[in-house]
């Protein structure tokens, strides 16, 4: 029997995906089921998989999100999925501190984006945390913007300490609101409402998670690379014909597309057969280097150059 791995998201059932693969020698079977934004069904699927399946994964909702050194979690979140008893829980955040910190480090040493170079807009610091660190570390300009795309204020953050300052006053009363306030769920999802183009414009590299970049976008970013995860078919041909020319995602292809950070977390739990509270980040980085995990590059040419 495989090891099946299921991603429980909020997002839109469109996007759901199944697929069989073998991982490190280990038959994997992963689904993704989406509840539309259905609170009650999004926690009872959890609780009726409990036990049943080798790794729960929460999608379209952070159940942790950090900034510096500290984690804050979501109340509402942690609510829905305390039906689970048995089986691991998984949001994604064991990878967002080491797999997308080590993807900025790869794609500068391996000469695909010099980051030294390059002004990227960051979708949210607090949501990426691991990549948020690199790229202060190490890109000529961050632009990180949390104000502009989580909360709807026009206020642009250009400097990581101002995102941990900030951080530090005001995500201990964030977390305690609906995440629905914060991130688009079920039908929102499907929904674009171009904000801040001025903020595209500004920057060489796109980054962050899938669905603030697709929501938020202008419909023209010629020249420009997106750095995410969670594509499918569609969402390449949609960056194709905005005019993005490369397209990076931190998760493995699989089937063509890529599934998120908390299903592929799930795998790494299913692997080591442990629990994620005892996994640490050196567990996370050990588990991605014997599976030789990399960055996923895709030219993307634009339908104009091909017609």
């Amino acid at each position: 029997m495989p090891k099946r791995i299921v991603s429980v998201s909020l997002g839109s059932s469109k996007r759901d995906k199944r697929s069989e693969v073998e991982i490190a020698g280990e038959r994997f079977l992963i689904e993704r089921i989406g509840t539309d934004g259905d609170l009650k069904r999004f926690q009872a699927l959890f609780a009726e998989l409990d036990g049943k399946v080798d790794a729960l994964g929460i999608g379209g909702a952070d159940l942790h999100i950090w900034v510096g050194h500290r984690r804050y979690t979501f109340r509402s979140i942690q609510k829905l999925v305390s039906v689970v008893k048995k089986t691991p829980v998984v949001d994604g955040s064991g990878l967002k501190n080491t797999l997308e910190r080590e993807a900025v480090r790869w794609l500068q040493t391996h000469g695909v984006i010099d980051f030294t170079h390059s002004t990227v807009l960051l979708m949210s610091a607090v949501d990426r945390f691991g990549m948020a660190q690199e790229l202060a570390r190490c890109a000529k300009q961050v632009i990180y913007g949390d104000f502009v795309f989580a909360i709807g204020l026009p206020i642009p953050i250009r400097s990581y300490r101002t995102v941990e300052w900030l951080g530090r006053l005001l995500l201990p009363l964030i977390v305690r609101l609906p995440f629905q306030w914060f991130y688009p769920t079920g039908e929102k999802q499907k929904q674009r409402t171009p904000r801040a183009p001025h903020l595209f414009q500004q920057a060489d590299v796109i980054a962050g998670d899938w669905h603030y970049i697709r929501r938020y976008m202008p419909d023209h970013l010629p020249g420009k690379r997106v750095i995410t995860n969670t594509v499918r078919r569609a969402d390449v041909e949609l960056l194709r014909e905005a005019g993005v020319v490369q397209l990076i995602t931190t998760t493995p292809v699989i089937e063509g597309e890529t599934f998120a950070t908390n299903v592929m977390e799930g795998v790494i739990v299913a692997l080591t057969g442990r629990h994620p509270d005892k996994l640490t980040p050196q567990d996370y980085l050990d588990m991605l280097h014997r599976l030789g995990w990399q960055p996923g590059v895709m030219d993307l040419v634009p339908v104009a150059a091909t017609s």
